[in-house]
């Protein structure tokens, strides 16, 4: 018989999982609106840069 039964193992692995269940975002909610702030200004650098490709293609097919 093993010293460490598999029921234990499976126990302290389900006891971890539910002490991890707290929501971190609640306790850090400047971190998330950090992140949101950074991925709205990347989108909308994205976008930008998108745009300004578009209307370069645009004008260049016109002129031809």
């Amino acid at each position: 018989m093993p010293a460490i039964s598999n029921a234990l193992v499976a126990r302290d692995a389900v006891s971890h999982l539910a002490k991890r269940a707290d929501n971190w975002a609640s306790h850090e909610p400047g971190v998330i609106v950090v992140f949101c702030i950074v991925f709205v200004v990347g989108v909308g650098l994205i976008s930008l840069f998108i745009h300004k490709k578009l209307v370069a293609r645009r004008a260049a097919k016109q002129s031809l």
